[in-house]
């Protein structure tokens, strides 16, 4: 067996370095790599089918991500001990090295693929994520697997005005851009991110700050494969059956129609049967028999000449499926306040795109907390994105939430986050239902998502839109052209879906997968400008519904209060087995949340009867209460002594007033002075050195009589 071991090491600019292994671990796969940085380790392999299956008129990619809790020596929180269902951030790590794998692949090779990447060691400094795409790529260049070109992925973030290639865990919380970008060595294929706030030239540099860098781990893959002996050839398939008469039949035939139907104006449904209508009569000529070899064939090159038809209309006349022209927005409504019950609410509708969005204000015992390998850490602000089938006008089963939800989701989440003030009070839940879906949702989300938070009250910083952009490109006539705001059709048919939300003065965040190789830097540039005016527009539309955040909170949502108390009293105040806590919160209708912060408790309470509110906070200070030496108290009579009287000043605490401290005059029996019940004003003095009780004084605060007016008194 050979067991001969091939690796290659990558420096980055600031002199780390990640390096490439393969030929130990896992060689029954068709390729398989360990791709190491500091101590952070992960095994990337890929496995494909040496044939495709029957009917299958696709690419079966699977791309699967997994951080294994033993790799940062944790082992798996909850009732079973060992890894579930994928997180949400390991979703988005496949979706992220899905989309750059999959255009690479030939559009016919159909062969089921799958790659699997696992994380096996981190070090709790480099991020695995960032590694990803570098390893699937690997893999695979180390197989005879078609493939156009080797890839990979890099994040960049930006510190203090400089680029980081791969930075840490630690530095990405204190900068101010976080991207992933994936490319080829000659183009871009994939961008996704968010920012503070930057402009589109700052972007563009971020992106290629990242291109130099994987151009490098590019060349290093192709280094690894040549040592390891990997054969340039790659594997011979033959994944579909092609009458070549018949495609130029039916584009001959079919094209002028096609072309004629896209160029008159439409909704999709009522386009769609239109192209239906076509193909039926053109299959109509055909016999039963003929259509069972006929049909599979000519929908195929019926939708390749349908997406022709398309592209050349908008190249040649600039018309788009709906009338509109390149750089025009479809018509948008909103409005808010819609749901009565929810703590904010919006609705949200550009052209047949439809989101129905809620807001709900929660405490601090709301917020969503995340345990994976990089740390247990919580959210106070997420949102969530549901795309029921009903919204494409299909009828199909509901399986628990998508890759895809969470995907759009997660964008949204990105483009929102950093305009929540620092200083709100409230975990922020925003869910977006996706109601009609024909161009991007996400967007719609991220607009109906700002319009519903100004509604709950909320202080925006400022207001953010979404846009969706699209690129027809013509590689033999060199003819291109930008769309705003794109249509579903225009997603599946066009070169590029670019999604860019932003603020007035700059973006927030960005998703972009690019369809064609070469995607020159005029077009990426021009796609952002253009971006730029369709979101400023959007914008100016939604402040014609709501311009600014409501003063008010909703008379249903919950208001909070935070406290700070002394560490000391944090047991006092849950009590034996959290029963005095439960006891207040059952008794005010309130919730009460503690955190420890050094010397002090931080002590939130939120409810939505402001009665509740008030007793539960008297009563945290009731327990919690620490008396001043100095400080004036209004204080009740408890008892008399012969030597004095006790007086409560907060409930259950007491000092005492010394017979020769409740005037200014000699006093000879306590109660011609006070009775028990009586309200008194006192200063507390100092504690008994010798009891440690309170020393409290009411004649400190009488006005103090000449020595005439006390001789007198004693008198």
């Amino acid at each position: 067996m050979n067991n001969q071991v091939f690796t290659k090491e990558i420096r980055l600019e600031d002199g780390r370095s990640i390096t490439l292994e393969t030929g130990k671990l896992a060689k029954q796969a068709d390729g398989s790599v360990v791709v190491k940085m500091g101590g952070t380790m992960l095994l990337a392999t890929v496995v494909s089918a040496k044939d495709a299956r029957d009917g299958v008129d696709f690419m079966p990619l699977t791309v699967e991500y997994r951080e294994k809790f033993t790799a940062a020596g944790k082992i798996p929180g909850g009732f079973f001990k060992r890894e579930g269902r994928p997180t949400d951030e390991e979703i988005l790590t496949m979706r992220l090295v899905d989309r750059v794998l999959r255009p690479m692949f030939p559009d016919d090779y159909h062969a089921e693929t799958q790659v699997i990447i696992s994380v096996y060691s981190y070090d709790g400094t480099t991020m695995p994520d960032s590694l990803a795409g570098l390893a699937a790529s690997t893999a695979i260049a180390l197989t005879d697997i078609p493939f156009k070109a080797p890839l990979s992925e890099v994040r960049v973030a930006r510190v203090d005005g400089k680029y980081i290639i791969n930075p840490d865990f630690e530095t990405l919380k204190t900068a101010d851009m976080d991207i992933m970008v994936g490319a080829t060595a000659d183009s871009v294929v994939m961008v996704e991110g968010e920012f503070e706030e930057v402009s589109e030239q700052e972007m563009l540099d971020a992106i290629k700050h990242a291109h130099e860098a994987i151009k490098v781990q590019i060349q290093a893959q192709i280094e690894l494969a040549e040592a390891a002996g990997v054969s340039k050839e790659k594997r011979v398939y033959e994944h579909e059956t092609h009458d070549r008469d018949l495609e130029k039949k039916i584009h001959t035939d079919l094209f002028q129609s096609l072309y004629d139907i896209a160029k008159e104006p439409a909704d999709k449904h009522v386009r769609a049967e239109k192209f239906d209508a076509v193909l039926e009569e053109f299959l109509s000529s055909y016999s039963e028999e003929e259509l069972e070899e006929v049909a599979p064939l000519a929908k195929v090159y019926f939708s390749n000449t349908k997406k022709e038809a398309v592209r050349q209309l908008l190249l040649e006349e600039g018309i788009r499926l709906d009338g509109r022209k390149p750089t025009e927005i479809r018509p948008i409504w909103s409005e808010v306040d819609y749901l009565p019950s929810t703590h904010g609410s919006a609705v949200f509708t550009r052209g047949e795109t439809q989101s129905l969005t809620s807001i709900t204000l929660g405490s601090s015992l709301d917020v969503d907390r995340v345990d994976s390998l990089l740390g247990e850490y919580s959210k106070k602000f997420y949102l969530h994105y549901n795309f029921p089938p009903f919204s494409t006008g299909e009828a199909r089963p509901i399986r628990g939430t998508s890759r895809r939800e969470i995907g759009h989701g997660n964008l949204a989440e990105r483009a929102l986050k950093k305009m929540i003030p620092e200083d709100n009070p409230y975990t922020v839940r925003v869910v977006s239902d996706i109601l009609e879906s024909n161009g991007s949702s996400s967007m719609a989300t991220v607009c109906a998502g700002t319009l519903a938070l100004m509604d709950a009250g909320i202080k925006l910083k400022k207001p953010v839109s979404g846009i969706a952009m699209g690129l027809i490109t013509d590689t033999e006539s060199g003819k291109w052209t930008v769309l705003s705001d794109i249509l579903g059709d225009e997603d599946h048919l066009g070169d590029m879906d670019f999604k860019v939300t932003g603020t007035k003065d700059g973006i927030t965040a960005c998703q972009m997968d690019i369809k064609v190789d070469g995607l020159a830097h005029e077009i990426l540039e021009k796609a952002l400008m253009q971006a730029k005016e369709g979101r400023l527009h959007i914008l100016g539309e939604m402040m014609k519904t709501i311009s600014e955040p409501n003063e008010q909170l909703k008379a249903n949502a919950p208001k909070i209060v935070t406290m700070r108390i002394p560490s000391d009293y944090i047991g006092a105040l849950i009590g034996p087995g959290g029963k005095m806590i439960q006891a207040i919160q059952a008794d005010t209708g309130t919730n009460i949340s503690i955190e420890e912060d050094g010397n002090e408790g931080i002590v939130e309470i939120s409810g939505v009867d402001q009665a509740g509110m008030d007793e539960a906070i008297q009563r945290v200070k009731d327990i919690t209460f620490e008396p001043e030496v100095g400080a004036v108290y209004t204080g009740k009579v408890v008892s008399t002594k012969p030597f004095g009287a006790f007086v409560e000043i907060k409930k259950g605490t007491e000092g005492l007033v010394h017979i020769s401290e409740l005037e200014w005059h000699r006093v000879n029996d306590v109660e011609d002075v006070v009775k028990v019940g009586d309200e008194i004003q006192v200063k507390y003095l100092e504690n008994d050195p010798k009891s440690g009780k309170m020393r409290l004084s009411r004649k400190v605060l009488l006005p103090r009589p000449d020595k005439k007016q006390r001789n007198d008194k004693e008198d």
